[in-house]
This record gives structure tokens, C-alpha cells and sequence, in this order.
């Protein structure tokens, strides 16, 4: 029998190591980025063609390196930063394991120009699959240029798997105002497709955050500054009134690296607890300064996890200085109401049950009924409805008689009373029926609903939009409005009247007419985030736009609602072609049988 275990060639050792840390162009961006920085350079040009997939060249004013230096560091495991082990523990630099530029180069098409102060010529180096096909002496300017080409053109499998443009370049936007964060003090220019989009003058942190979030002012923010014997924390966080019902805004650093911690966030959250609600996030851009020794920062492929030898310690002084910080400048320490109904799709002004009946049906995917011709059809959309409510409501005692009409009508009462709903928790809707209890998540219940209806209006007939006295202008992330761009049609069906007004920034001229709204920008930014969530999935573009924005316009848990608001609610929910389930796959009713709270007694 022959030995089966054989040594991977290079190229396949190469390209498996590759795996790991380049994963998309982003990753290619942060290591590009993070060998500029150490390299001192105070200016940085970044140009990327095609999200990244075609081109990606960076350009900086660094150190730049030497014939050998040119060669070496395309070899795996060359570095300038570890000389023994005991380095690793010690690492104050932002690359360092001698991994990323071979693995860059086992995967694309590179070509580099670098040029040091003191040499009279620099050195040009082609590289294709980790292979050298050239080098030779160049006349260049001080720094360093590489351009990288083509990304796993020679691995179309994993190429397959990169994510649209959109989506690919709000990754790149993301790696790099994360490196902008950490070095003010380094001036920044982003291009893409020949045009650029963001740039950031050298500046302190202050007015850094102020140049990458648009939308905040001075004003907005609190400083944090406080040393101990442990770590020195410094940098900002937002004010609770300006805390979003979206992830993205919160920044840990350690020693200028980016890092993503759960339990350092979970920290900060704790000490915000009773200014903003449980379902809002913070804003913050915290630097953590510590001895090198104390952390490992080689926990992970792409370097962005951190292990802190005294997490316990960190953890509380974290807490401590941002609850300091907020304590100086918070006039209402409970918070104020967070008013989740901005669509109102259940109408507050229905005719009285007096003058009509409950409505149960109509087509949920379409606007909403007509009230004046309800008496008219009323009876006959009864009827159907009647039946799903008996068959998701039917008991196995047989001794009990299901008469359709009394499904939903407590015992002893008749058809044309009224019917008996009242709120748990101001959460689920609870209501008699024959065979004991329905549950109702309000919330899971609306979004089915509007999901249906969105799906209508973007299949068969639009949302009416409502023009604006005063168009509203909402300025976007870098890397968001390629997606809304992408979806302004959908949106156009739903209602919205939205436009381009420049560079990242859009006008809203119209919103669907049954929106009530207070902050144009953070409801866009919800539905890009979602969706571009979503998109990662296997939903068409319509489901998803459909199943983005029910998601975010429904009513949350938690929502005070009147008796007839949930008569409609009820009703509309089982109008729908499945009400059992949202869009997202959690139930929306349940049924507490007579048998269930007998065996509890």
C-alpha cells in the first residue's frame, strides 16, 4: 500500500494560509492599510476599482524598503517585526506576523513600487499566484505603491463567493475609517471607480469622528480621559438622545488596533443602562492603552480579537469611566419615551363599534380598506375569515361543537357582540375563544402583515406617497448609498420619493402616507443595514425589500394599543395567506387550550 500523507506544494500551502486572512477585498484593505501605518506614513491613498474585485492600490509616503526588503517580504513568515518568541508578546506595531502580504500575493495579481529617502532608485517587483515574474531597479517616489489585481483570479471558487459591489465596498469603507479612527493624525483619501468618495484630513480625534459621521456635531459627543494603574482610556462617546436602533457605531481600540469584544461592549451598554432603551445602541470611539504584555492580540486569523490578561479589571473601569462621563452631562437620568409607532398602519379613527362590526379581512397586500364600504362587504369577508380562524383554532374534544362564527366569541356570548381583546405586557394580545386562550405577539403579527402588504405593492400596485412641504436632505455612510441606490425602485413602489442629492446624500421628497416619522436617516439607515443583511441569504429583492421594511415599520413589543387597534390588528393578521408565522419564521399566535389550564391546577 502507498503512504498517503504527502507535503502540500508551496502554492497550495500558500493559498490554504490564505484563506484565513484574506477573506474579501476588505481584508486586503486593513493589511495594505496596517503596512502603510507602521511604515510612518502621514499620507495614504487609497484607489479601488470594482469594490475591490478588480483593483485595489494604495499608495502612502511611508519609509518605503530596499532591493532585499522588496524581495523578502513577499516570502510567508518574513517579517521585520518578531525576532523571537518573546516579541510576540510585546507587539506594538499593527502587522506583524509575516503572513499577509505572501498570502495577498498567492491569490491576485500584485504589482509594487517602493523607493527608501536614501537609495538613488527604487524597486519594481510583478507578482502573479506568489510567483515572481519580475524585479528591477525603478526611479520612484519615497514610500510605497502596490497594487493588487484581480483578487482569487486563480480560485474562481472562492471568488464566486464575494458579495455584490455594495456590499464588498461598505466593508472597505468599514476597514477603512477604522484605521482613520486610530490615526488622526494621518491624512486619508478613498477612491473608487476614478471618483473620491471620502477624505480626512490630518486632525485631532475629535474632529476626525466629526469628519467620518457627518451627521454629529461637537455637541453630540462626551469625552472620556482616564488613567490608571491598569490601562489609560480616552476617546468619545455619544450622547444617549443620539443612541440608534441599528449596530455600527461602536469602536474599541487597543493600542491603535481595532478589536471586537462582547464583554467590553456589554460594559459599556451597562453603564448607559437607564438613559437609552433596551433596544438602542450607543455611539462610542474608546482608545484602551495597556503594556503589550498584558494582551494577546494573536487570537485570531485577521487580528480582530484581543485577549486581556486582567479582562475582570478592564471590564470595570471601562464601565466606571463611561458612567463618570455620562454623569456630567445627563439632565434626565430614566430616559425619555422612545416612540416606536411611526408607521401607523392600525387607523386610530375607525367608525365606532357601534356603527360597524369588527372587520376581519380584505386584502392584506394592498392599501388599506375602504371604511366607507365596509357594511357592504362586511358579511362575506366574515365568512372567509371565519374559516382560517377554525382551522387554526379547532380543539380535539370532540364533545365541544365549532360553529365557525363562534371561534373567536367567549362562551355565553353572541355573534354580533363585541369581542373581548385586552394587552399583556403591552406585548401580546390575549383574547377568549372556544377552546380556551389565543396569544397574539403584536409585534411578530404586524410584521406578517405589512409584509404582505409591501409584497402586494411591489408586485402589483404601489403605496400612494405623500410629497413633503419641506423635503428633507439625510447624508449616508460611505459604502451605504451604493445600496440604496440599489433599491430606490422598491422604495419608489413602497411610497418613498427618494433622490440623489450629491455626493453620499439623498433628499426625501415624499413618504408613504401613512408615515409618521421623526428621524428620516436612522429609519434609512435600518433598512440598508437589514437588507443588506438579508441579501446574504437566498431572498429575491423584493422579499427582501418587503421583509426589511416590515421589519423595521412594525410595532415593537412594548407599544400601548387601544381596543380597537387590536380588533384591527387581529382581524388584518388573519386576512393574510399565512398567519401563523412572520416573515422571519416566529410564531405569531398560540393557543392556551381549556386542557392546558386545567393541568395546571
Amino acid at each position: 500500500m502507498t503512504d498517503l500523507i504527502k507535503l502540500l506544494p508551496d502554492h497550495v500551502a500558500s493559498q490554504i494560509a490564505a484563506g484565513e486572512v484574506i477573506q474579501r477585498p476588505a481584508s486586503v484593505v486593513k493589511e495594505l492599510l496596517d503596512n502603510a501605518i507602521d511604515a510612518g506614513a502621514k499620507d495614504i491613498m487609497l484607489y479601488v476599482k470594482d469594490a475591490g474585485k478588480s483593483l485595489i492600490h494604495l499608495i502612502d509616503n511611508g519609509c518605503g524598503m530596499g532591493s532585499i526588503d522588496a524581495r523578502m517580504c513577499w516570502e510567508r513568515h518574513a517579517t521585520s517585526k518578531i525576532a523571537q518568541t518573546e516579541d510576540i508578546f510585546k507587539i506594538n506595531t499593527m502587522g506583524f506576523r509575516g503572513e499577509a502580504l505572501a498570502s495577498i500575493a498567492s491569490v491576485a495579481q500584485v504589482e509594487m513600487k517602493t523607493q527608501r529617502e536614501e537609495d538613488e532608485l527604487g524597486t519594481y517587483i510583478l507578482l502573479e499566484g506568489s510567483e515572481i515574474k519580475k524585479q528591477e531597479p525603478i526611479a520612484a517616489q519615497v514610500g510605497t505603491s502596490i497594487s493588487v489585481k484581480n483578487l482569487f483570479y486563480n480560485i474562481p471558487a472562492r471568488r464566486n463567493f464575494l458579495k455584490s459591489n455594495p456590499v464588498e465596498w461598505k466593508h472597505i469603507v468599514e476597514e477603512y475609517n477604522r484605521a482613520a479612527f486610530s490615526n488622526p493624525g494621518i491624512h486619508f483619501q478613498l477612491f473608487h471607480n476614478d471618483e473620491l468618495q471620502l477624505e480626512y484630513p490630518a486632525a485631532d480625534q475629535k474632529q476626525r469622528i466629526l469628519s467620518v459621521f457627518s451627521d454629529r456635531n461637537e455637541d453630540d459627543l462626551i469625552e472620556i480621559d482616564e488613567q490608571t494603574s491598569i490601562i489609560h482610556v480616552k476617546g468619545f462617546i455619544g450622547k444617549p438622545n443620539f443612541a440608534k436602533r441599528i449596530r455600527g457605531e461602536q469602536y474599541f481600540f487597543v493600542n491603535r488596533r481595532f478589536f471586537k469584544d462582547n464583554y467590553l461592549n456589554h460594559a459599556v451598554n451597562n453603564a448607559f443602562e437607564g438613559t437609552i432603551s433596551k433596544e438602542q445602541f450607543p455611539f462610542y470611539v474608546i482608545q484602551i492603552e495597556i503594556d503589550p504584555a498584558q494582551i494577546d492580540i494573536n487570537v485570531h486569523p485577521t487580528k480582530t480579537e484581543v485577549k486581556f490578561e486582567d479582562e475582570r479589571n478592564v471590564y470595570q473601569i471601562l464601565r466606571a469611566v463611561v458612567r463618570k462621563a455620562l454623569g456630567s452631562f445627563i439632565q434626565n437620568p430614566d430616559g425619555g419615551d422612545f416612540d416606536d409607532n411611526r408607521f401607523i398602519h392600525l387607523q386610530l379613527n375607525p367608525p365606532t363599534l357601534s356603527e360597524v362590526k369588527p372587520f376581519m379581512g380584505g386584502n392584506a397586500t394592498v392599501s388599506m380598506p375602504d371604511w366607507g364600504g365596509l357594511k357592504e362587504t362586511y358579511q362575506h369577508q366574515r365568512n372567509q375569515n371565519s374559516q382560517q380562524w377554525e382551522k387554526l383554532f379547532q380543539t380535539n374534544t370532540s364533545s365541544i361543537s365549532k360553529p365557525a362564527q363562534e371561534v373567536l366569541i367567549p362562551a355565553g356570548e353572541d355573534v354580533n357582540d363585541s369581542r373581548v381583546f385586552f394587552q399583556l405586557n403591552n406585548q401580546y394580545i390575549v383574547t377568549p375563544i372556544k377552546s380556551g386562550l389565543m396569544l397574539l405577539s403584536q409585534q411578530a403579527a404586524h410584521e406578517r402583515i405589512l409584509y404582505e402588504k409591501y409584497l402586494g405593492a411591489l408586485e402589483n400596485s404601489p403605496i400612494v406617497s405623500q410629497q413633503l412641504l419641506f423635503p428633507k436632505v439625510v447624508n449616508l455612510p460611505a459604502g451605504d448609498e451604493q445600496i440604496l441606490e440599489e433599491i430606490l425602485p422598491e422604495m419608489g413602489a413602497l411610497g418613498f420619493t427618494v433622490n440623489v442629492f450629491g455626493k453620499n446624500a439623498f433628499v426625501i421628497n415624499g413618504l408613504p402616507a401613512e408615515l409618521h416619522l421623526e428621524n428620516e436617516q436612522e429609519l434609512l439607515l435600518e433598512i440598508i443595514d437589514t437588507y443588506r443583511r438579508n441579501k446574504q441569504g437566498e431572498l429575491n429583492k423584493h422579499k427582501n425589500v418587503a421583509k426589511t421594511l416590515a421589519k423595521k415599520a412594525a410595532i415593537k413589543a412594548g407599544t400601548k394599543l387601544k381596543v380597537e387597534e387590536m380588533n384591527k390588528l387581529v382581524d388584518e393578521l388573519f386576512a393574510c395567506s399565512d398567519p401563523q408565522f412572520s416573515p422571519d419564521g416566529r410564531p405569531c399566535v398560540s393557543k392556551l387550550t381549556l386542557q392546558d389550564l386545567a393541568k395546571m391546577f
